[in-house]
């Protein structure tokens, strides 16, 4: 008799199992993640991330205006040929996350050669660098 009273109580667990299971199952195909869209949100929150340390890592100075009739000099945008002001480049150099600097650079140089700019300044450094 005690084998048949333990058999009844596992067979019970078991059932009970079986139901958890089945309803775990169910909420998990319910919520499929979609994930176009969390690549997005993820992609939002880094960008207004990134827009928000800018700011406050780039604040605003005064600007000289460049001389007339000078040829375009200055340095180099890292890993371009793109020239810019000093305070470009010390502007990037204060960004302390070397991808996202890497990134912004990217950002400025694409821009500056959609938009045939032959010397980055801080006005359109700051204008290209918000994503």
């Amino acid at each position: 008799m005690e084998l048949d009273q333990r058999l009844a109580a596992l067979e019970t667990r078991l059932g009970r199992l079986e139901q958890l299971l089945g309803s775990v199952a169910d909420k998990l195909e319910r919520s499929s993640i979609d994930a176009d869209a969390a690549k997005a949100s993820i992609q939002a929150w880094v960008t207004e991330y990134v827009s928000v340390r800018l700011q406050q890592l780039v604040p605003e100075t005064c600007e000289h205006e460049p001389e007339p009739g000078k040829p375009a000099e200055g340095p180099l945008l890292p890993g371009t040929r793109i020239r810019c002001t000093d305070e470009v480049m010390h502007r990037l150099g204060r960004i302390p996350i070397p991808f996202v600097r890497q990134m912004v650079t990217q950002k400025v140089a694409e821009t500056a050669k959609a938009e045939g700019v032959a010397v980055v300044d801080v006005p359109f450094f700051e204008r290209a660098a918000t994503f």
